[in-house]
């Protein structure tokens, strides 16, 4: 029997494919049973044109059989079969693809749904088996065997290959210290695999599958029972009308495919169609996995082509925003890229992905605005990547997401929106005030809160590392900015306060010159302020950096180089000041230091010298 080459530059294009196109082996099962459930779509077609159309679609199988002695693997179909031409005509050349074209010629056929596109997945059974060999037998042609090393070309000749369809027998190669191709003989290894990539197939995927029973009239004696089993569940949940889908089922394919104990805080099940159809299920979760804030954790969600799994995890269909969210894709309408593992960024993707952002903030908003105490656990669990979404990308989603955002209300003790905010602000008010924290016990107890406190005003205690910047990023809430109260420029006061105060700081020159020479560099500036209450003195930052946003950029990587220096306000009304003036310049500066310990402790940060602050302490005591 002569060996023919294949039509292209065969080994070296095969090697690249083999080599290069697929990055997981594995998927080379799927591949086959793809291309098998093709040629039975077709055989289904053409028995439709022929005026058959009492088939049902049980009546045609795959089947995947092992032979651990000969080390082979087979996938075979009843579809339409291949003669000794179609096998060399599809299989000789690479990249020639007998469904393209079969695909093409459909019309009107809602029924039939073609995975295969490009006549490459074959060649991925390479990756696998050193030897190929296909038995093919198309009604009305003599049965023929294709059987090739992938290497140095192929044979094509007539054989007694009784059944119409396909049988593809994989070689598999022998175990080499890269690489254990066993796994591909183990029932359990191809069982998941159909599970994990061919689930919703349409017609069964069956195997014998073997289990251990106790031999008949014996106690401990054990034989192995084989059975076939059907191992896809062929019709997905998604697919479904949403009427004919309960809660329940819902939640238990949530918790069997993401593998989460807990319910769903949110379901969505969007099915699009027309210029781009799809199908998505996602899923709101109630709870962060374990490792969400880690590098390791990966977003995105599972894409599928006609039920066939092509990503186990396809990042560009969520914005990292969105990253908490849960789900999978199925549209027909992907341009899937030669081995159809990996998509082409093209414009079908970007806009599945703008419309499931959308729907995806709708849905929060609804949540909000329906289930506010549902929203309000979600938010504790994923508020603050949501406000992360906010500041990144210099704030360009920070209008989309801005009324998903909730904060810590300190006259209301729990968490509005910043709407609920703005909609409760007493006539006269001009901005949203906030007070940045550790944690809500320390901000509200920041004593530059007291006095905007004292005029009526509402504040907002943030909490979370990213809070401020976030604000910051925004800028203003319909058209109400937003002002710390820590804020050196914040203005309270009356007129007639702004000129008591401009007096007190003239009379107080000479003193505040005095305790900034006690200081030194530690602080740029010694000033007085109106803004406290019941302290003696409060840190405030300089050129728009809080002492809030300091800490939080000192505790990133070579954070330890960020530059700050702090000013030091002093409330005029406090005794303890008005005491100041009496001191010398020894007394002055123990004080100053004191003073300066206990706002830099006020504001969360730690003293340079713990044990020299216990021993002034002491010492004054």
């Amino acid at each position: 029997m002569a060996k023919k080459q294949f039509k292209t530059e065969s080994k070296r294009l095969l090697d690249l494919m083999i080599n290069s196109i697929y990055t997981h082996r594995e998927i080379f099962l799927r591949e086959l049973i793809s291309n098998a459930s093709d040629a039975i779509d077709k055989r289904y077609y053409a028995a439709m044109q022929a005026g058959n159309t009492g088939l049902n679609r049980d009546e045609y199988e795959i089947r995947i059989e092992v032979d651990e002695q000969q080390r082979t693997l087979s996938v075979t179909d009843d579809g339409c079969g291949m003669s000794a031409e179609e096998l060399e005509t599809n299989l000789g050349t690479i990249a020639k693809s007998g469904t393209r074209a079969f695909a093409q010629s459909l019309e009107n056929a809602e029924d039939i749904n073609v995975i295969g596109q490009f006549g490459v997945g074959f060649y991925s059974a390479f990756m696998v088996a050193d030897k190929v060999t296909v038995y093919s037998h198309k009604e009305g042609e003599t049965a023929a065997v294709w059987e090739s090393t992938g290497e140095d070309g192929y044979t094509v000749s007539e054989c007694d290959y009784e059944p119409i369809g396909t049988k593809i027998v994989l070689h598999l190669k022998a175990n080499g210290d890269e690489a254990n191709y066993d796994e591909f003989l183990q029932e359990y290894r191809l069982s998941s695999l159909v599970k994990k990539y061919s689930d919703y197939i349409r017609y069964p995927i069956r195997m014998q599958v073997g289990h251990q029973q106790k031999k008949e009239g014996t106690e401990d004696e054990y034989e192995t029972v084989y059975e076939d089993q059907t191992l896809n569940s062929r019709v997905p949940l998604w697919s479904k009308n949403k009427n004919e889908i309960t809660k329940e089922e819902y939640n238990a394919f949530y918790r069997d495919t993401f593998y989460d104990f807990e319910e769903p805080a949110s379901v969505l099940h969007i099915r699009t169609e027309g210029m781009l159809s799809y199908t998505a299920l996602l899923y709101l979760p109630k709870k962060p996995p374990f490792d969400f804030n880690t590098k390791g954790f990966k977003r995105g969600l599972k894409l599928y082509a006609n039920g066939v799994m092509i990503m186990e995890s396809c990042e560009e269909l969520l914005p990292e925003y969105f990253g908490f969210v849960k789900g999978l894709v199925d549209s027909p309408d992907l341009s899937l890229n030669i081995s159809r593992e990996m998509l082409q960024h093209d414009r079908q993707l970007s806009a599945i992905a703008n419309n499931l952002k959308k729907k995806i903030q709708q849905e929060l908003l609804r949540m909000l605005k329906d289930e506010r105490d549902a929203y309000a656990e979600f938010f504790r669990a994923f508020g603050r990547t949501l406000k992360f979404g906010v500041y990144d990308n210099y704030g360009m989603n920070a209008e989309f997401l801005k009324d998903t955002l909730l904060f810590h209300s300190r006259a209301l003790d729990k968490e509005i929106t910043l709407k609920e905010y703005v909609d409760a602000m007493p006539e006269g008010q001009k901005q949203i005030y906030y007070a940045a924290g550790d944690s809500l016990a320390h901000v509200l107890k920041l004593p530059q809160t007291e006095k905007v406190a004292e005029k009526g005003y509402d504040i907002l205690c943030l909490t979370d590392d990213v809070d401020e910047f976030a604000l910051r990023i925004l800028r203003e809430y319909d058209g109400k900015p937003f002002a710390s109260v820590s804020d050196p420029s914040l203005d309270l006061a009356t007129d007639d306060e702004k000129k008591a105060m401009e007096e007190k700081k003239t009379e107080s020159k000479e003193l505040l010159d005095r305790i900034k020479t006690a200081l030194g560099d530690r602080v740029s500036e010694v000033g007085l302020t109106d803004r406290l209450k019941s302290a003696v003195a409060c840190l405030t930052g300089e050129e728009g950096m809080s002492v809030e946003m300091y800490k939080v950029l000192r505790q990133m990587p070579n954070g330890e180089t960020v530059p700050m220096t702090f000013r030091l306000e002093l409330n005029p009304e406090h005794p303890l000041f008005k005491k100041l003036g009496t001191l010398n310049d020894a007394q002055l500066g123990e004080y100053a230091e004191l003073i300066f310990a206990q706002a830099k402790l006020m504001a969360g940060l730690p003293l340079d010298d713990p044990a020299a602050f216990s021993e002034a302490v002491c010492k004054l005591m």
